[in-house]
């Protein structure tokens, strides 16, 4: 049995927490088991009107799953993980098992300080192009983990954006959304989920970005609107399959390519509207090409952008005694 300190796995789960989810949600368990943790997926945070197949919620498991191999990573343990481990607990996701010591290199400790430091910006971005190099480093990012990732060209960005404008319309004109959206977004006194005032944005003044819009339930008399970035750099995520193996992949190297770009001084939103409308998500899917779209990413360069709260480590922490 590999021997490790007791506080390094809770720490690296702490990490791990600070990973992305649809709407904050943190749809995650965690279970420590002497030298290995177990990583779960909490179906009770699964949104219903937006991910009725958990598609985005195995997304969100995917990402913290990568963000805890970093962690250990950075901390000088190497690993190794099996998705599903356990055909009769499908809400186990992965088995994280510890391997062995090494110490980290000086790229795992530069991507494994940008773990707190990656939020969602929903704020205008400048007119600066994203530089070739940057791009280029995503893309391998995203490789890294079995993931492809393409920067879209002036008239594919376009119609993603029109796309996007035509799925946020719509999940708009659905009550249950709308539901769904005001309890992420409502009163914040004592909650460690969802999305606060602080992260909201401002409104697009000329309503091109598809930004989802968490100030429709609860307005603020706060907010601006402000025009966002005329040509936005426009990405999309995609893998080889689509099944539960495929969205955790793609989880991964979503926050593979988010913690990179922190890294870079690149802001970053991911969009998911086109993608939870079926029949506008099979429109930016190329399954001859063996591409299936699991997200859209928005990269530039924008101010600061608010942290999102979490849960307390005791609420998604077991840890099992020996």
């Amino acid at each position: 049995m590999t021997t490790v300190d007791s506080s390094v796995l809770p720490r690296c789960v702490q990490a791990a927490t600070l990973a992305p989810s649809l709407h904050n949600s943190q749809p995650w368990r965690f279970r420590i088991d002497g030298g290995a943790v177990r990583v779960y997926a909490d179906a009770g945070r699964r949104l219903d009107a937006l991910d009725p197949s958990g598609r985005e919620l195995l997304i969100s498991v995917g990402a913290a799953l990568f963000t805890l191999r970093l962690a250990l990573r950075s901390r000088g343990w190497t690993s190794a993980h099996v998705l599903f481990p356990e055909p009769d607990s499908p809400e186990l996701v992965a088995r994280v098992e510890l391997t062995g010591r090494a110490a980290p290199s000086e790229a795992v400790a530069a991507l494994a300080a940008a773990i707190p430091l990656r939020h969602t910006n929903r704020r205008p971005f400048t007119a600066a192009v994203v530089p070739a190099d940057a791009t280029e480093e995503l893309t391998r990012a995203a490789a890294d983990e079995g993931a492809t990732f393409t920067i879209a060209g002036a008239a594919s960005r376009n119609a993603i954006l029109g796309l996007g404008q035509v799925a946020e319309l719509r999940l708009r004109a659905d009550g249950g959304y709308r539901a769904e959206l005001g309890r992420w977004t409502g009163p914040r006194k004592g909650r460690h989920d969802g999305i606060p005032p602080t992260a909201i944005g401002p409104w697009d003044a000329l309503e091109r970005l598809p930004i989802r819009d968490f100030g429709l339930m609860h307005t603020q008399p706060w907010r601006t609107s402000e025009r966002f970035e005329a040509h936005p750099t426009i990405a999309v995520l995609a893998t080889r399959g689509d099944d539960p193996p495929h969205w955790v992949l793609a989880g991964q190297a979503l926050q593979h390519v988010l913690l990179v770009a922190t890294r870079l001084g690149l802001a970053t939103t991911p969009i998911s509207q086109p993608l939870e409308i079926p029949e506008i998500r099979r429109l930016l899917t190329d399954t001859t090409a063996g591409r299936w779209a699991q997200m859209i990413i928005r990269l530039g360069y924008g101010p600061p952008a608010a942290a999102t709260p979490r849960r307390p480590l005791a609420e998604v922490l077991r840890v099992d005694t020996p």
